[in-house]
This record gives structure tokens, C-alpha cells and sequence, in this order.
């Protein structure tokens, strides 16, 4: 297990136990009556543990299990779906007609590089704290909307100069998860 996540399960740990005893459940001495410990600081503090637990995982390349590309019916868009791990889908000249991807405590990469898109796609992103990694071709435009709780989008892609160019519409909603849109790894 890499520093990271384990200094991210130590501010996770240290969170759920001061809410332990806020609550009553269990008093505990160490936590203490700081005012900065009431639930903006657990929220904090649990927040930074998620997000160094999650970005652990989508750094090291060695977590994300290749798999064959959904099959789905011509013209159809393609569904995705994980829980608890990680997943890595790479187009190889494959038509690409959009997606669904459903993310929780996990992460999908979907790399569209060389997918043959033809037309304007959309892809349709649900992640509770997980993440989504998009690779595209540089001649993609890509159009973002999103709706984040505790969460972000970037879009780190070079905007097409060429009028004719074809857009790729992200629609993302996010809760305590995060999108990255990017045209190189």
C-alpha cells in the first residue's frame, strides 16, 4: 500500500472517530472541545482522506484492470460500470457511439484516442467517490456540464482549431468524486 492512501486512511480513521464522539455513541478524551472540531473540521479532514485515498489510485497505473471494450449494439452507446476497483478501456480503431459510466469508490480510464467517432457522442458520468479519466484526440472538442457535490471537473484538452471537428459532450455528476478530461496521458 502506497504512503497516500495510508495517510489518507489515517485522516478518515481520525475523522469517523471524532464523530464517534460528537454523537455520543463513544466518549473519547483525546479528541477534545477545539471549536475548530465541530463538523466543519471532520468534514474537512474526512474530505482530505477521501481525495488522498482516491488520487492514490488514479496515479498508479499498476491499479487499473484492462478490459475488452463492452460490447454494444450498433449505434447504441456502450455502458460501464464499477465498484470498488478500477478499470482501464482502450480504443483501437473500434466505432465509439457514447457512453454511460457509473463509478462508485472506484475508477474508470477511458481512452478514445483512436476510437472512430463520426458524429457529436455524449457521455453521461455518475461517480460517488470515485473518479473518471477521459483521453481524447486532440481533434475532439470537448463540451463539459456538471453538477459536483464536493467535487470537480477539469478539462485539460487543447480546443480543436477546425470548425468540421466533432464535439464530445460530458455530462457529469459528481459526489465526492472527480472527472478529468485530458489528450495525453
Amino acid at each position: 500500500m502506497k504512503r497516500r492512501t495510508i495517510v489518507g486512511i489515517i485522516f478518515i480513521a481520525a475523522a469517523l472517530l471524532r464523530l464517534i464522539d460528537m454523537w455520543g455513541i463513544c466518549h473519547l478524551e483525546f479528541t477534545g472541545q477545539q471549536p475548530w472540531t465541530t463538523y466543519f473540521g471532520v468534514f474537512l479532514v474526512l474530505y482530505i482522506g477521501i481525495e488522498l485515498v482516491i488520487s492514490s489510485y488514479q496515479q498508479d497505473p499498476d491499479q487499473w484492470l484492462q478490459r475488452p471494450i463492452p460490447p454494444a449494439e450498433e449505434g447504441k452507446r456502450m455502458c460501464c460500470s464499477v465498484r470498488y476497483g478500477g478499470d482501464k478501456y482502450i480504443f483501437q480503431g473500434e466505432p465509439f457511439h457514447g457512453a454511460r459510466i457509473d463509478v462508485f469508490c472506484g475508477g474508470i480510464r477511458l481512452d478514445l484516442r483512436k476510437a472512430v467517432i463520426t458524429e457529436d457522442e455524449e457521455i453521461d458520468i455518475h461517480s460517488f467517490m470515485g473518479g473518471v479519466e477521459l483521453i481524447v484526440a486532440e481533434d475532439i472538442n470537448v463540451e463539459v456540464k456538471n453538477r459536483n457535490f464536493i467535487g470537480s471537473v477539469t478539462n485539460r484538452t487543447n480546443r480543436s482549431t477546425k470548425t468540421d471537428g466533432h464535439c464530445l459532450h460530458i455530462i457529469a455528476s459528481n459526489m465526492f468524486g472527480s472527472v478529468s478530461i485530458k489528450n495525453k496521458e
